[in-house]
C-alpha cells in the first residue's frame, strides 16, 4: 500500500489523541499532557509532507509528463493553496 506509512502515523495520532483526553479527564501533569499533544503535533505534519511529497510525484509529474499545461496550471494553483493553508495555521 502506498501511504502504509500515513496510515501509521494518523492510527498512532488518533491513539496518542484517545490518551491525551484520558489524561486531561485524569487531571495528568500538564508538561505531560502538552508533550503528548506535541508528539501528535509531529504526526500530522509528518502524514501531512509526506502525502504531499506522494502528490508531487505522482499527480504533478504526471500532469507535466502528459503536457497538459491546463492540468499543470490547476495542480501549481493547489499547491499554492495548500501552502497558504498550512503557513495560516
Amino acid at each position: 500500500m502506498k501511504h502504509q506509512k500515513v496510515i501509521i502515523w494518523l492510527k498512532k495520532a488518533r491513539t496518542s489523541l484517545d490518551k491525551i483526553l484520558s489524561m486531561l479527564e485524569e487531571e495528568k501533569y500538564c508538561i505531560d499532557i502538552i508533550q503528548q499533544n506535541l508528539a501528535v503535533i509531529w504526526l500530522l505534519k509528518s502524514a501531512n509532507l509526506n502525502l504531499l511529497e506522494w502528490h508531487l510525484n505522482g499527480c504533478v509529474k504526471k500532469a507535466i509528463n502528459a503536457k497538459n499545461e491546463t492540468e499543470v496550471e490547476a495542480k501549481m494553483q493547489e499547491l499554492v493553496k495548500v501552502m497558504n493553508l498550512a503557513q495560516s495555521k
